[in-house]
């Protein structure tokens, strides 16, 4: 029997593309996706976004070659450009709905970098469910401070950005 965790990460992809493009760098999702298989034992890794349009397959497309699991926000397409692309609902409502009628894992890894999430981190730490919170540039809530020797990780440090880092 193993005793290696079995864990899920859930990404807020505006938190990860905005902050990762305006420290001029992109991810490379296989190498993310390993890297975050190698490093807190992820099973299953969701990216939630904002369905754009469907010029933008290609991106979704190697989204998902990436071996991650994409969960698009739910709109109206008349409101587009019009609504918040906010997607923070449905990742809190994801894991909630995962740790009540699944429980199929030991922990979560969350990649962001707002403050919305603060009362479902506290809640993870307090039921022993967080892994780590991934930030992904030295920007972030002061929300997370009391958590940040324990849990926290930034990507936009120099070795971990270099790991992770798009090369063309």
């Amino acid at each position: 029997m193993s005793n290696k965790e079995s864990n899920i990460a859930f990404i807020d992809w505006q938190n990860l593309h905005l902050w990762t493009t305006s420290d001029n760098w992109k991810v490379d999702f296989k190498k993310f996706r390993i890297y975050l298989k190698d490093k807190f034992n992820i099973i299953d890794a969701y990216i939630f976004l904002w369905f754009i349009d469907e010029n933008h397959q290609q991106m979704y497309l190697k989204i998902q070659n990436s071996w991650f699991k994409l969960e698009f926000r739910k709109h109206n397409s008349n409101m587009k450009w019009t609504k918040k692309w906010n997607v923070d609902v449905d990742i809190v409502f994801e894991i909630m709905h995962r740790l009540l009628e699944q429980d199929d894992f030991d922990k979560i890894v969350l990649v962001t970098w707002d403050w919305d999430y603060i009362k479902l981190v506290n809640y993870l730490i307090e039921k022993d469910r967080l892994k780590k919170i991934l930030f992904p540039n030295n920007k972030y809530s002061s929300l997370y401070k009391p958590t940040k020797d324990k849990y926290w990780m930034n990507l936009w440090q120099d070795r971990i950005r270099e790991v992770l880092k798009y090369k063309q």
